[in-house]
């Protein structure tokens, strides 16, 4: 079953301080299956790569081949973005950013689970009847 797929996850996958089992489990699941990540998502990937380079975690070189990597997995970027009156809602509702907030109305509009390390998502999307991964 698809699922939606939190940046916390992901920077697991290339960043060592960040790799739990449950970033390997998430990583082994899509293999056979596929992940939903919102638009923001590339924003945020990009970030976490440049702040890495710039903190000496990665090379120039390395964040280049996770992102050459990244572009090869199924991984499906959502091309709807709900308005801000939504997202601002759906953030104060759970007391979440609202980029947490799109990751959450992306798994509640879909009515998929999400992975996700980030503990308040966590809260957010249980209080919010959304399966966590």
């Amino acid at each position: 079953m698809p699922f939606v797929l939190d940046n916390s996850v992901v920077t697991g996958w290339y960043l060592p301080d960040q790799a739990t089992a449950y970033t390997e489990a998430i990583a082994t699941r899509l293999e056979n299956d596929k992940a939903l990540v919102p638009a923001l998502w590339q924003m945020a990937l990009a970030n976490v790569l440049k702040t890495a380079c710039t903190r000496g975690k990665l090379s120039l070189h390395a964040a280049r081949q996770i992102l050459d990597a990244l572009g090869t997995l199924p991984i499906e970027i959502d091309a709807s973005t709900p308005g801000q009156r939504q997202l601002f809602e759906l953030a104060m509702r759970h007391q979440l950013s609202s980029y947490d907030a799109a990751y959450l109305e992306l798994a509640m509009r879909h009515g998929l689970p999400i992975a996700t390390q980030d503990q308040p998502l966590k809260d957010a999307a249980m209080a919010a009847g959304v399966d966590v991964l």
